[in-house]
């Protein structure tokens, strides 16, 4: 039986600042800031700020990010409910925005950001 549980910090963390580099180098930004941003928001449980990067699409002012295996992360469940504010990096600054976390019937996750929208209020 294969481990499914989340994967080890040491490896999200090197695979990250190697994605964070990669978006912000001279040579591949360029390609890869496209389609891959850094998300910052704030956890629900622990009042910490964290950044992750992640790939996205946007169409105007929403943004929608797909959660590659969602069951071995934990960080969209911030998201979900009535979701929550965070913060991309796009258009060479950061876009605050609303961020909601929705799982189909086949446990796949999309997170969908409304860039410039006020958080919902429900005591955050």
């Amino acid at each position: 039986m294969r481990y499914k549980g989340p994967l080890p910090k040491r490896v999200t963390g090197r695979f990250n600042a190697w994605m964070v580099g990669l978006r912000s180098s001279p040579r591949w930004g360029r390609w890869v800031s496209g389609r891959l941003t850094v998300v910052t928001y704030t956890g629900r449980r622990s009042g910490r700020s964290f950044s992750t990067p992640v790939a996205y699409e946007r169409a105007a002012d929403v943004v929608t990010i797909r959660v590659a295996m969602p069951e071995r992360k934990l960080w969209w469940r911030n998201f979900t409910g009535e979701g929550g504010p965070l913060a991309l990096e796009l258009d060479g600054g950061e876009r605050a925005g609303h961020g909601v976390a929705r799982v189909d019937g086949k446990g796949r996750v999309t997170i969908t950001v409304r860039l410039g929208e006020p958080p919902v209020p429900n005591g955050r």
